[in-house]
């Protein structure tokens, strides 16, 4: 039983770190190197992260900086950046490349809420999906006499109390989502 709780609540926890970081990759006008995350650059035949090629900061709150260790892959660097989806062009003064964030309109900061609200909804039926298949193997442990009716019951209980406990943690760090958009 305390096996399958655990399992239950590792599952719950791994859909609310990728939710976590699909909020982390929204861009929200700000400059934020998470954007780069799913960015990867040919590095002699590798697909490499960008953050392992270059040292990647925030120099004011709408650019970002990409200054690649080895110079002469500043070039692919650009070139993975205009093939990818974040939307933005690359400004590359053959040094460093900027990543110069437009201010969000009102219209699109609401799109991203709502697309905040969906991720959020849709880590929610995720964590509920994993509570019904945790009741399920519990259910067919109690037919294998593997369980009491009793303890059961208690299973059953303390996997609706983690499941509340991470619906209310997916809440959460959605408004948080929704405020931080709203307010810049």
């Amino acid at each position: 039983m305390q096996e399958q709780l655990k399992k239950a609540e590792e599952r719950m926890g791994r859909r609310y770190d990728h939710m976590c970081q699909d909020f982390s990759e929204i861009r929200a006008g700000r400059a934020n190197p998470a954007v780069l995350d799913k960015v990867k650059v040919d590095y002699y035949g590798t697909p490499t992260p960008v953050n392992q090629l270059a040292a990647v900061s925030v120099t004011e709150a709408r650019t970002l900086t990409i200054q690649p260790w080895d110079a002469s892959i500043l070039r692919q660097i650009e070139k993975a950046i205009q093939k990818s989806d974040i939307g933005i062009n690359p400004q590359n003064d053959g040094k460093i490349i900027r990543l110069i964030f437009p201010p969000l309109t009102e219209d699109r900061r609401k799109e991203i809420v709502k697309d905040v609200q969906k991720i959020a909804e849709e880590t929610k039926v995720q964590v509920r999906n994993v509570r019904r298949d945790t009741i399920e193997k519990l259910k067919a442990m109690k037919k294998k006499s593997e369980l009491t009716e009793d303890d059961l019951k208690l299973a059953e209980k303390k996997t609706q109390e983690l499941t509340d406990k991470f619906t209310k943690k997916i809440d959460k760090t959605s408004a948080d989502k929704q405020k931080e958009l709203l307010e810049l």
